[in-house]
C-alpha cells in the first residue's frame, strides 16, 4: 500500500510540476476563483472513470483550464469539446492538442457559445458561473453529467426539504435531474489550492418526477417563495407579487391549500412546491374566464 501510495504521489508532483512550468511560461498567475487546476491524478482518474466513457461519446468540458482533465478524457471517448475563456489557457490548449485529432477546442464564454451536440459533459466548472452554466446544460439533452463544483453548492443541489441547505435550487435541480455527491475533493487536490473545498456530483438528467403545469410559472414562483423563505407560503406570494402578477392574489391566496399555506417554502417538497403553482395556474385561468364571461 506505501509503495502505491508512493506511486501516486509521484505522479501528483509531476502533474503540480507541469502546471507550475506552464503557468510560469505563459505568465498566468492563477488563483482567481475560478483559476485553480486539479493535479491530484487520483481525483483525475476518478472523475474519468464516474463518466464511464464509451468509444463512441462525445464529450463536453467546460473550463478545461490548461487540460489536465482534457487528456484523460481524450483517450476515452470518440471526441472531446472543450470551451475555454482565458485566451492565455486557450493558448496552452492549443500548444497541448492541436495534434490530438479527438480534441476540439471553442475559445469563448461558454454562457454564450451554442453548445454543440454532445453525449456526456465532464468537468471542473468555473464556480462563479455554476447556477447559470448548470441550467444552461440542463436545457440540452445528454446522457450523464460529473461535474465539480463548490462543495457548498453541491450539497444544496442534493439538499432535503427542512435542511438549511434546500433551496430554490435544490428544486429546480430536482426537476431537471437526478443529482447525487460522488466525491468531496480537498483544496490540496488543486494548483494553486482554492479558500473551499470542492464536490463531484453526478448528474442525470430525466423527465421530470411531478407534474408542471407552466414550467416558467413554476420556476418563477419557487424563485419568488425561496427569495422570503423565512416567511409563511402565503406572505411569501403576497410579497413577491409584482414578481408573479397573480390577478386578484388575495382571492387566488385564500382558494389555496391552507395546510401547505402556513409552512415555508423550505418545508415542503418539490412535488407540493408545484402542487401549488399549478393550483394557482389553474385560479389564474378561471378568474380570467370569469372577468371575460362579464364583459
Amino acid at each position: 500500500m506505501n509503495s502505491l501510495y508512493s506511486i501516486f504521489y509521484s505522479i501528483t508532483q509531476e502533474v503540480s510540476a507541469l502546471v507550475r512550468s506552464l503557468l510560469k511560461k505563459y505568465n498566468i498567475k492563477g488563483g482567481t476563483f475560478d483559476q485553480h487546476f486539479l493535479v491530484d491524478t487520483d481525483y483525475l482518474d476518478r472523475i474519468v472513470a464516474a463518466a464511464d466513457l464509451r468509444p463512441e461519446d462525445v464529450v463536453l468540458e467546460i473550463g478545461a483550464g490548461i487540460g489536465n482533465l482534457t487528456e484523460r478524457l481524450a483517450r476515452k471517448a470518440k471526441k472531446v469539446i472543450v470551451i475555454e475563456l482565458d485566451p492565455a489557457l486557450v493558448r496552452i490548449l492549443h500548444d497541448r492538442f492541436d495534434g490530438v485529432e479527438n480534441i476540439e477546442i471553442i475559445a469563448g464564454d461558454a454562457l454564450k457559445v451554442d453548445f454543440p451536440e454532445f453525449d456526456k459533459v465532464v468537468s471542473n466548472l468555473p464556480y462563479s458561473i455554476s447556477s447559470e452554466i448548470t441550467f444552461k446544460l440542463l436545457r440540452h439533452k445528454f446522457k450523464l453529467g460529473i461535474l465539480m463544483y463548490q462543495y457548498e453548492f453541491a450539497a444544496r443541489m442534493v439538499s432535503q426539504p427542512n435542511c438549511k441547505d434546500y433551496s430554490r435550487l435544490t428544486v429546480d435541480t430536482c426537476y431537471f435531474a437526478d443529482a447525487s455527491i460522488l466525491m468531496k475533493v480537498p483544496k490540496s487536490a488543486f494548483q494553486p489550492a482554492p479558500e473551499v473545498d470542492s464536490a463531484v456530483v453526478k448528474l442525470v438528467p430525466r423527465p421530470a418526477p411531478f407534474e408542471v403545469k407552466d414550467q416558467a410559472f413554476f420556476m418563477d414562483f419557487v424563485a419568488a417563495v425561496f427569495s422570503q423563505r423565512r416567511k409563511k407560503l402565503r406572505n411569501a406570494i403576497l410579497n413577491t407579487n409584482h414578481v408573479l402578477k397573480i390577478p386578484s392574489v388575495k382571492e387566488v391566496v385564500a382558494r389555496l391549500p391552507e395546510d401547505l399555506m402556513n409552512k415555508r417554502a423550505e418545508n415542503l417538497t418539490p412535488e407540493e412546491l408545484a402542487q401549488v403553482a399549478n393550483k394557482i395556474v389553474d385560479l389564474k385561468k378561471s378568474i380570467l374566464a370569469e372577468e371575460t364571461k362579464e364583459q
